[in-house]
């Protein structure tokens, strides 16, 4: 019961710092927060998951995510800042997340079956952490091919190459 109020005064922070930062940025929203378990196989599993509603999804998406990848560190690090806990926060506005990891899923599977075929190694550019998670977990159980990250930072690209026994 005590670990319930916890989690419902947490949800009500994330819930006002989000509004927050949103209406100091003039967008208009609605939003919801949920306490997120974790889920089998599940990408979008963290601690809380915010759902944005409203007219400006590619404002808040940004880039390739760009906006929303930053303005979920944003926030959780306020939250970390207020609390002097880490809690995963997962931001989605419209759908976007559901959507892009549907996406890269299929873009590795079809790629993974081109490696397959060819024998030729495929080296994927600007995939976030995030999204290189997807790509590694989708592969995890392919026994002919396997995923690599390699380099560092902005340069960190995902490569696809054939399972050497």
């Amino acid at each position: 019961m005590v670990k319930a109020k916890k989690d419902k005064k947490i949800q009500d922070l994330i819930k006002e710092t989000t509004e927050d930062i949103l209406s100091k940025l003039s967008i208009t929203s609605t939003l919801e927060v949920v306490e997120k378990k974790v889920e089998e196989g599940s990408d979008l599993a963290g601690d809380f998951l915010v759902n944005i509603t409203t007219e400006e999804t590619g404002l808040l998406i940004g880039r390739h995510g760009e906006t929303i990848n930053s303005l979920q560190l944003i926030i959780g690090v306020i939250i970390f800042n207020k609390t002097n806990k880490w809690h995963r926060i997962v931001l989605d506005v419209g759908g976007y997340r559901k959507s892009r990891e549907e996406s890269i899923k299929e873009m590795v599977e079809r790629i993974a079956l081109e490696v397959e075929t060819t024998g030729q190694s495929v080296t994927l550019p600007d995939f976030t952490s995030y999204e290189r998670r997807i790509a590694h977990m989708c592969l995890t159980d392919n026994k002919k091919v396997t995923s690599e990250s390699i380099g560092e930072g902005r340069d960190r690209r995902l490569t696809i190459k054939l399972l050497t026994e």
